[in-house]
């Protein structure tokens, strides 16, 4: 589904991603994980046309994306849920799901999509009319996610969406995107808590100093000592 080759980021002149290749096959949940500041969001941005590699290429579905625009990159299909959510804080709930629907093809269907995603976060329909300033982290959370998926992806990303949250509200949040893979959703998740990251995906790829150091099957990789070392504290 989604191809990455090779692909070089930078901010200015200083280096953020390095020859970073990855591959996400359909209905994959394939998790990214690393510590702060090892190029993880940037990574996720460039998928998203919100940064511009300097080299490399990527392709969704057959279709180059290095380089057109984020808007474009919707329309092929890619949602990208940022860290914290970022509601707009103004509008009420339901506005912020019909945000999530602006294509003119996803707004035709977005009585579909509502029951979909109210389906998946029935809290999100009881404060259908609440501002999404009175929200709690974890619902703010939730609601990004349900933003996201009023575009009717076919790749979904998710950027630390444990970042800042109770265990309890964690365990409900992965609980969610294990329920979206097994309707057939493919995911990328990038997450700081390798832990669930992994219980929770097919394969990862570990990211250091903006170069994927190790790849595999996220079972294999709960094994390794590195990890188990560095990001698990065994």
């Amino acid at each position: 589904m989604l191809k990455i080759n090779e692909i070089k980021t930078f901010y200015g002149k200083v280096g953020a991603l390095w020859d970073v290749s990855l591959e996400i096959m359909a209905k994959e949940i394939v998790a990214l994980v690393g510590a702060n500041g090892a190029g993880k969001t940037t990574l996720l941005n460039t998928i998203s046309g919100l940064t511009i590699p300097a080299s490399g290429t990527m392709e969704f579905l057959g279709v180059r994306i290095d380089g057109i625009p984020p808007h474009r990159i919707v329309q092929l299909g890619i949602s990208h849920v940022p860290e914290g959510g970022n509601p707009f804080p103004d509008m009420t709930v339901r506005e912020n799901l019909e945000m999530g629907a602006f294509l003119i093809e996803h707004w035709r269907e977005k009585r579909e999509t509502f029951a979909q995603v109210y389906g998946m976060f029935p809290m999100l329909e009881k404060r259908a009319g609440q501002l999404a300033s009175t929200l709690s982290g974890g619902e703010r959370q939730m609601l990004a996610m349900g933003r996201g998926l009023m575009m009717r992806p076919k790749l979904c990303m998710f950027d630390e969406p444990s970042y800042g949250l109770a265990p309890v509200v964690v365990r409900e949040l992965f609980a969610s995107i294990k329920r979206l893979h097994a309707q057939g959703m493919t995911i990328l998740i990038v997450e700081q808590n390798v832990l669930n990251a992994l219980e929770t995906s097919n394969k990862a790829y570990v990211l250091e100093n903006g170069r994927v150091v190790l790849l595999g099957k996220s079972e294999e990789l709960l094994k390794n000592e590195h990890v188990k070392k560095a990001y698990l504290g065994l």
